[in-house]
């Protein structure tokens, strides 16, 4: 993940939250972000291997790093023509928490390695058998970080709600601080956190059916402000939810997803766009920890191409209304001078 500070938040999109269509490719992509303002990009593998394989002519193995830093390399000359920053690569899943000595294990590091090679290239700075223990969790991370710290590049932990281990931002700002390395932080997310503490897509109301599941959210909420250094934040990612006019059976999928992760998959509007999550207050909660730093729309609309047929721009620039929209609705009289 690459550092990068300055006075005013600074926007970014990831690049698996746009285009639906067969020519939505990566320069598409990049082209529609740069014009709706946006100055950076969290690019997603799948964005990269789909365009290596535009460029090169045939599929790339995802763990054939010499080609996909090339790749790399060539999606850095389209980034500076459109004066787009990548802030980050993602998602780097299921890293941490397989037994010593396992193939898993032993995999895990050696994509982390590849991953680090690639994120160099571009100029950027996630099972059954995995531990919930968070001290092993917090040592594989903080090995993981070393590897990073090599090259100067930083990894952002996120935690997401229908994870096994740790679901709450609160899980893992604890692994993040038994890892206890500079250059690991947090990454938050409106959806992870209010879809896990506050929702539950599987229930006819929507929200978590317990009777003081208010008073507990408003508690994280004052947790998050009161505890988390604004330095240990590296960003915070941006979106809402539909509520479910048909709840979700409390059963996983054909694929082994969970109902929440389900959900996220095809039900992740832009603010103010039908969803119904207090998106507003997790961001000002964000926000009062002292954090002014990246903000990033990472939705995932499955009604996006019903509701925005046409060509990726005018979305883009949806996104980029909302977020100001957020940004001026949470932020004191003071900050919104700074607001992107």
């Amino acid at each position: 993940m690459a550092t990068y500070r300055g006075e005013k938040v600074r926007s970014c999109y990831a690049t698996c939250s746009i285009g639906h269509k067969k020519e939505h490719d990566l320069p598409a992509k990049l082209e529609a972000i740069s014009e709706a303002g946006f100055e950076a990009i969290e690019l997603s593998m799948p964005d990269i291997l789909s365009y290596g394989q535009q460029t090169i002519g045939k599929e790339v193995d995802p763990k054939d790093y010499a080609t996909l830093k090339h790749v790399g390399q060539e999606i850095r000359k389209l980034c500076e023509q459109h004066r787009l920053h990548i802030l980050m690569l993602q998602p780097f899943a299921n890293f941490e928490g397989w037994p010593e000595g396992s193939d898993e294990r032993n995999d895990a590091f050696d994509r982390a390695k590849g991953w680090s090679g690639i994120m160099e290239a571009i100029g950027s700075s996630d099972a059954p058998n995995i531990t919930g223990e968070f001290d092993r969790l917090a040592a594989d991370l903080a090995e993981l970080a070393d590897i990073f710290a090599k090259k100067k590049q930083r990894i952002a932990y996120e935690n997401w709600c229908w994870a096994t281990h740790a679901p709450d931002w609160k899980d893992v700002w604890t692994i993040v601080q038994k890892a206890d390395r500079s250059n690991i932080g947090l990454c938050l997310d409106t959806f992870q956190s209010a879809g896990g503490e506050w929702a539950d897509p599987r229930t006819s109301s929507g929200r978590v059916e317990k009777d003081d599941v208010d008073s507990a959210w408003q508690k994280s909420l004052r947790d998050l402000a009161a505890t988390v250094p604004p330095e240990k934040i590296f960003l915070l990612q941006i979106s809402d939810a539909y509520k479910m006019e048909t709840p979700i059976k409390d059963e996983v999928d054909e694929s082994g997803t969970r109902p929440r992760g389900q959900w996220s998959h095809d039900y992740r509007p832009l603010p103010y766009d039908g969803g119904y999550l207090p998106v507003e207050d997790f961001t000002r909660a964000v926000l009062n920890t002292g954090f002014w730093g990246w903000f990033s729309m990472e939705v995932f609309d499955g009604k996006a191409p019903e509701k925005y047929p046409d060509d990726m721009g005018p979305y883009a620039q949806k996104a980029m209304i909302a977020m100001k929209k957020l940004l001026q609705n949470c932020a004191t009289t003071e900050e919104v001078a700074d607001v992107v």
